[in-house]
C-alpha cells in the first residue's frame, strides 16, 4: 500500500523557512552578491505580490531569476518584451483548430508559477498593460472569459534605467501592480573579480546544474510559508507608524505623487514577510523602516520643479521617515 502524498496544508511553516533560506545560499552559487535582490524576490512571493529589478544590461538580473526558478522547483517561463510583441503574445489567444472547426485557447508563457519579463520597459504601453490583470487578479480574460493563473504567481520584470535608448517608462498603473522595485548596482571590485574568477573556472550561465544550483524548495513550502505570512502580529501602533510614513509623503512639497493606501497595504505585507523569515512572529518599526525604500520609492512621483534642483525619491522617502515618529 503507498503512502498518499502530503498535502500542502502538512507542511511545516518551520520546515518552510528552512527550505526558503536555503533557496538564497543556491541562487549564490549562481549569482555573487545581490542579497537584496534575492531577499526581494522571496518576499514578493510569501507576499503574493511581484517584483520590478532593475539594473544596467550585465548586472545578472535575468540570471538571478533564473537560478531562483531552478532553487525553488517552480514552473517557469520567459518572455523577451520587444517593441513588436503583442499582447497575445503574453496572455494567450484563440486559435482556430481545423480539426474541430472551432477556436480554442493557447494559453500564453503568463500560465506559469515564475514569469521572467524581461526587458519589459522595451515594449509600447499597451503590450506592457497586458500583464496587468495577470498581476492584480491572477487571471487572464480572453474572449470574454477569465482563466486562473497557477498558484503560486510571481512576475519577475527588469528593465534598464528609464534613460537608456529604446525604453518606454511605465506608467504610474503598472508601477503600483509591483509589490517591490529592486535596484542591481555594479558590484565592488571583489565581487567582480569573483565573477571573472568564475568564468576562469569554466562557469557557464546558462547552464545552472553544472554549477551546482538544485531544487531546494517547492509549491508546498511557498503555501505552507505564505499561509504563516499572514499570522504575524501586527500591533496598532506599528499599522498607525505605516499609515503616518504614507501620509508624509502626501505632504511632501517635492512629491506630486504620494503613496496611496496600496502602497501602504503593500508595506504591511513586505513587512510581515520579512518578519517571518526573520524568524519573528511580530512586525517591529525596523522591518517597516528596512522594507520602506524598496517597496515605496517606485509608488512616488516628483515634482518637475524639485528634479530640476536635483532632489531624488530616495532622498524625500528618507526624510519622510524621519520626520514620522517611531513607535515603542
Amino acid at each position: 500500500m503507498t503512502t498518499p502524498p502530503a498535502d500542502h496544508h502538512d507542511r511545516d511553516p518551520d520546515q518552510a523557512r528552512e527550505a526558503l533560506t536555503r533557496v538564497r545560499a543556491e541562487v549564490g552559487k549562481a549569482v555573487v552578491g545581490q542579497d537584496a535582490a534575492v531577499t526581494g524576490l522571496i518576499v514578493a512571493l510569501l507576499s503574493r505580490g511581484h517584483v520590478l529589478l532593475e539594473g544596467v544590461p550585465g548586472v545578472a538580473k535575468t540570471l538571478l531569476v533564473r537560478a531562483l526558478a531552478t532553487a525553488l522547483d517552480v514552473s517557469t517561463s520567459r518572455v523577451q518584451f520587444t517593441p513588436d510583441l503583442m499582447p497575445g503574445d503574453v496572455t494567450g489567444s484563440l486559435v482556430y483548430d481545423t480539426r474541430s472547426s472551432d477556436f480554442e485557447f493557447r494559453p500564453g508563457p503568463v500560465f506559469t508559477n515564475l514569469l521572467l519579463a524581461d526587458e519589459i520597459n522595451r515594449t509600447p504601453p499597451k503590450t506592457q498593460s497586458s500583464l496587468l490583470e495577470a498581476m492584480e487578479e491572477r487571471q487572464v480574460t480572453v474572449d470574454g472569459r477569465a482563466r486562473a493563473l497557477p498558484d503560486p504567481f510571481l512576475v519577475a520584470a527588469t528593465q534598464n534605467p528609464v534613460e537608456y535608448e529604446g525604453t518606454y517608462p511605465l506608467p504610474e498603473a503598472q508601477l503600483d501592480r509591483f509589490l517591490l522595485k529592486v535596484v542591481l548596482p555594479l558590484p565592488p571590485r571583489h565581487e567582480e573579480v569573483d565573477v571573472l574568477e568564475r568564468h576562469a573556472g569554466g562557469f557557464d550561465p546558462r547552464d545552472l546544474a553544472a554549477a551546482g544550483v538544485h531544487p531546494v524548495a517547492g509549491v508546498p513550502d511557498v503555501a505552507a510559508a505564505s499561509r504563516a505570512v499572514r499570522t504575524v502580529q501586527v500591533t496598532p501602533e506599528v499599522i498607525g507608524y505605516i499609515v503616518d510614513i504614507a501620509r508624509a509623503t502626501r505632504s511632501s512639497p517635492s512629491l506630486q505623487l504620494g503613496v496611496s493606501p496600496r502602497g501602504a497595504t503593500a508595506l504591511l505585507s513586505t513587512a510581515r514577510a520579512w518578519a517571518w523569515l526573520s524568524g519573528r512572529s511580530f512586525v517591529t518599526p525596523d522591518d517597516v523602516k528596512a522594507l520602506a525604500p524598496g517597496t515605496l520609492t517606485h509608488r512616488l512621483s516628483l515634482r518637475p520643479e524639485a528634479e530640476l534642483e536635483g532632489v531624488s525619491v530616495s532622498s524625500v522617502l528618507e526624510s519622510a521617515l524621519h520626520s514620522v515618529p517611531v513607535p515603542r
